[in-house]
């Protein structure tokens, strides 16, 4: 066995090992006994060249065999002891998502549209597009708002109703509307038809005949960014004279026959729909296309809608 290492005065001494080390344990540095030797001539003899050097490099020696001594008993120690005990982790799972009011409400207009209108056989993707993308509930009154996707109109106040949303998109894919067209709405209320023209890419002009639905729909349409839809607060059945002639007019009331001044503001090649009928009976929906300053007719089934009013009816 080697000696055991020196103290600065030349005795031996012995390291104690950490404190996590087994009771009574002594870690012993054993120095090698070259080393020794060099430090022994230090002592007796030699050039002072010699001593400085050995002075120097003595230190960093016993420095090294320390940290190799306490690798050494790390390393010997059980598993449980010397080490820094590291708690199991489990990640706590994240809360599941809760939707939010508007994520319901995409769901439920996604549904709509795929089980009340494509399901009739709607197929403009356009169309169908925006009928996904118009947030329909906000176009309702705030007690009705659980309704808004249902399969049917909605009273809206004043005795008007917001239409069905099939047949909104069914009266909007039947005009073929192009992006900057020109279209005449008759008939705003709540202002949702304005809104899925406006989304079209049309340039939209609606008229109201009650005032208080009209400052409703202006107010609304601005909300919802489609501040350039314009409406009027007027009798629908005479037009908006000032931005003819029209690509497309729609009329969402019913008059018991096809107003003229509708007929002369449509250009050519444009299309009127309309339903016609008695009120409170069933009514026939029509689109007309207007050739050589003609127009051609065609039905496009049954329909029920509040009747047109006005002066001019």
């Amino acid at each position: 066995m080697h000696d055991p290492p020196y103290s600065a005065a030349g005795t031996p001494c012995t390291i104690a090992g950490p404190s996590f080390a087994p009771a009574n344990r002594l870690i012993v540095l054993q120095m090698p006994v070259s080393v020794k030797m060099l430090y022994n001539s230090t002592q007796t003899g030699g050039s002072p060249m010699v001593k400085r050097l050995v002075l120097v490099i003595l230190p960093v020696i016993l420095i090294a065999a320390v940290i190799l001594a306490l690798s050494r008993a790390f390393r010997s120690l059980p598993a449980s002891q010397g080490r820094i005990p590291v708690p199991d982790y489990t990640p706590t799972p994240a809360p599941s998502a809760v939707p939010s009011p508007a994520d319901a409400f995409v769901d439920l207009r996604l549904a709509m549209v795929s089980q009340q209108i494509e399901a009739r056989d709607v197929k403009d993707p356009g169309v169908l597009e925006v009928m996904r993308r118009v947030p329909r509930h906000r176009f309702v009154p705030a007690d009705m708002v659980s309704q808004a996707y249902k399969d049917h109109p909605l009273p809206i106040g004043y005795g008007q109703t917001i239409s069905q949303p099939y047949i909104v998109a069914l009266m909007t894919e039947a005009l073929k509307i192009k992006p900057g067209d020109r279209v005449l709405e008759i008939g705003t209320g709540s202002g949702y038809q304005a809104a899925i023209l406006a989304e079209l890419g049309a340039e939209v002009y609606t008229v109201e005949i009650i005032p208080e639905l009209a400052q409703q729909a202006v107010e609304r349409l601005r909300s919802l960014g489609y501040e350039k839809a314009q409406v009027l607060n007027a009798d629908g059945y005479f037009g908006w004279q000032d931005h003819a002639p029209y690509d497309a007019i729609i009329v969402t009331a019913a008059p018991d026959h096809l107003p003229q001044p509708l007929v002369a503001q449509l250009r050519e090649g444009g299309r009127l729909i309309v339903p016609i009928g008695p009120q409170g009976a069933i009514q026939t929906l029509w689109l007309f296309e207007k050739r050589e300053g003609e127009v051609q007719a065609s039905n496009l089934g049954e329909v029920i809608f509040v009747p047109l009013t006005g002066s001019g009816h």
